[in-house]
């Protein structure tokens, strides 16, 4: 089936398009999670390749197959994210992998959730141009997260996990753009 690339985008749609456009790039990311309500803290630091990915591209068609969205959607945009994390108190290499995002209305497709490999969907917000909010719900919990653009070299995170109403972690991270 022939589909043809939406040319008009809603409000929500042209922000996360410009959202992604800017946060193009790499960045290391420091921050800390904060366990709750006993307060152990973890600090981590990752280094974040972002790359736009441009509607109709093989990525975004992937990751529409991967949700079983009809070969008539057509995700608008998106970004795939490439991480490596060190723990920064163990000086060890904690995490690393990617992540596909793919936008359409208000909702933003993930090929994998923070923590889970399965395939999840978040909606998304801007409560102003330059700040993105996402709640993301899966496995019984909640994942508010908060992206913060500050100029064209910092951008700030927030990340709020609950599990049956009680908030369970924090994190908070400062990302620098390196290129």
């Amino acid at each position: 089936m022939t589909s043809t690339l939406k040319l008009v985008h809603t409000a929500d749609e042209s922000q996360i398009i410009h959202f992604f456009q800017e946060s193009v790039g790499q960045w290391r990311s420091e921050r800390r999670y904060y366990t709750l309500p006993d307060g152990e803290t973890k600090e981590m630091e990752s280094i974040i390749n972002i790359r736009f990915l441009e509607q109709g591209c093989d990525e975004l068609r992937k990751l529409a197959q991967i949700h079983e969205l009809s070969e008539s959607v057509i995700l608008v945009c998106g970004a795939e994210v490439n991480w490596i994390s060190t723990d920064v108190l163990k000086a060890r290499t904690e995490s690393q992998g990617s992540t596909l995002f793919g936008a359409l209305g208000n909702t933003l497709y993930r090929d994998r959730g923070f923590a889970t490999s399965k395939p999840v969907t978040a909606k998304y917000n801007f409560p102003n141009t330059q700040t993105l909010y996402l709640r993301t719900e899966y496995n019984d919990s909640l994942f508010e997260e908060e992206l913060k653009l500050i100029g064209s070299k910092y951008r700030t995170r927030q990340t709020i996990i609950s599990r049956a109403g009680e908030q369970i972690m924090i994190g908070q991270y400062l990302e620098k753009r390196i290129v």
